[in-house]
């Protein structure tokens, strides 16, 4: 009954640690190497390991720690992480040190758990009652579980209307999702035809035309074609494209600069756009980018035009389902529907609390080795890596329930009134929506929870609709990292390259 729960923690032990730590790569600092050299300092981050729950006793020993022994003496039911750090200096390199980086908490019956694998006799003999779903951590002797988090898709073209001045203005967004941050991108058609961009960091909205120049695409046939070759769209778009005042990319970069950064420097201008169109704009297409290049790097420049010419090409199609919502090919999204929602199990909930903490973690290393050398001491990762920094990290936001970016009541104190209230609680669902407001679609039995969520187990009053429990056959798939791998597949099984990523 917790197998949704489990899952999703066990990826998130085998994949999303070392996915997060890769994301981090290196710890860049502001020293120099001691020496006539001069030469720069950083720490090289290699693979990351998980080991089983220990105790350390006052007197200096260890030994295994279960859960019944957690419960009992309101210890945390937490394993060692350990991180291979290479210090880097100039051309010197140290030999590659293991460190202990703090404690994570570990799910009953994950496949970390003292647990794991044991039969039903052996749990008896530790205490254990050997019908426990698992599922939930122990933290300071209580027991705690996560929460499923339901919320709109990611990355999906969602199209709506929207009311102003008594108007209706025609909506395409999305909610572009890259490592954690996530950002709300929107195309909208305005009262006079035009087309409208605005995207976190942009103060009011820029024009769809002049922004797709400075993506790179320059001439007018190049922007219609990105959105549509049909005649009732050419039309709007003529309009468009008769309002624009741009003409290069060079251009279209600095109209985007003048927006961000009024009366300042041309240079800073440029920079500054190119920063956050680069950053901010669509930012789940940088995964395009390759890993490893750096700016100084000769491919860089013409990865980083690529990966704008795919944004160009993105909000093309998002003014192409703009336009078919003004002729009425297309109606508006549904965000009941449950095709559009994307559920956050555990094993995503945990991912995004270790990469804040393992930032912080990164901060405090480059603070500790800068302090060092300032001091004229020889540079350590075994001084420089405090491990209680990432612990502590990790532990509050699961024993107070209020997680990374501003929500409460992720982490709950698991109901064990019986049996059934624990299955129960193990697989409650909810939803983000504000718990004051009337929301009576979000609250409605949709269709397409047919099979998924139960119809009856909601609880009454002011929850109602918005806290919901998984049906008692479901099964939750996991979505797919790797796009590359899905378009092989796809190509394999007979869908034909555009004529134009064949001459690319």
């Amino acid at each position: 009954m917790a197998r949704h729960q489990l899952d999703s923690f066990n990826h998130f032990l085998t994949h999303n640690l070392q996915k997060v730590v890769n994301e981090q790569k290196v710890i860049e600092t502001d020293i120099d190497a001691r020496g006539k050299s001069r030469e720069p300092v950083w720490v090289e981050l290699g693979t990351i390991t998980v080991e089983k729950p220990v105790v350390r006793e006052a007197d200096g020993s260890q030994g295994n720690l279960f859960p019944s022994e957690a419960r009992l003496r309101n210890l945390t039911y937490a394993a060692p992480i350990n991180l291979t750090m290479t210090l880097m200096q100039g051309e010197a390199r140290q030999e590659p040190f293991i460190a202990n980086i703090g404690q994570l908490p570990i799910m009953v019956g994950s496949r970390k758990c003292n647990l794991h694998g044991l039969s039903d006799a052996e749990r008896v003999a530790h205490g254990e009652d050997p019908l426990d779903p698992g599922g939930y951590f122990i933290i300071n002797g209580t027991e705690r579980v996560l929460m499923t988090l339901e919320d709109l898709a990611s990355n999906k073209i969602m199209t709506e209307f929207t009311e102003r001045y008594n108007e209706r203005i025609y909506v395409a967004k999305v909610f572009s999702q890259y490592r954690g941050y996530r950002a709300l991108v929107v195309v909208e058609r305005n009262r006079k035809n035009l087309l409208e961009v605005s995207f976190p960091s942009v103060a009011g909205h820029l024009r769809f035309v002049d922004l797709m120049r400075g993506l790179g695409l320059v001439s007018d046939h190049d922007i219609v074609e990105a959105v549509s070759t049909d005649e009732e769209i050419l039309t709007f778009m003529m309009q468009n494209l008769e309002e624009s005042e741009c003409d290069s990319v060079e251009s279209g970069i600095m109209y985007v600069g003048k927006k961000l950064a009024p009366n300042q420097t041309r240079d800073y201008q440029k920079k500054r756009a190119e920063f956050v169109v680069d950053n901010y704009l669509l930012p789940h297409l940088n995964y395009l980018m390759p890993q490893n290049l750096k700016e100084e790097d000769e491919g860089y420049r013409q990865a980083v035009e690529s990966v704008r010419l795919a944004k160009a090409h993105f909000l093309g199609r998002m003014a192409e389902s703009c336009f078919d919502l003004v002729l009425q090919r297309r109606r508006i999204d549904d965000k009941d529907h449950y095709a559009n929602k994307r559920l956050k199990l555990a094993g995503d909930l945990m991912e995004d609390l270790f990469r804040i903490s393992l930032n912080r973690l990164t901060r405090d290393i480059k603070y500790q080795l800068e302090r060092a050398s300032m001091r004229h001491r020889d540079l350590s990762i075994s001084t420089a890596v405090r491990a209680d920094v990432l612990t502590e990290r990790l532990l509050h936001p699961l024993a107070t329930g209020n997680w990374v970016g501003g929500r409460t009541g992720v982490s709950q104190l698991l109901d064990r009134v019986d049996h059934m209230s624990v299955l129960s609680h193990l697989r409650r669902v909810i939803s983000p929506l504000s718990r004051s407001q009337p929301h009576f679609e979000a609250r409605d039995l949709h269709p397409t929870q047919w099979g998924r969520i139960c119809p009856s187990e909601t609880p009454e009053g002011p929850n109602c609709g918005l806290v919901k429990n998984f049906a008692q056959m479901v099964e939750i798939s996991r979505g797919v990292d790797d796009e590359t791998e899905v378009k092989r597949i796809l190509y394999e099984m007979g869908v034909e390259q555009l004529k134009k990523e064949e001459a690319a």
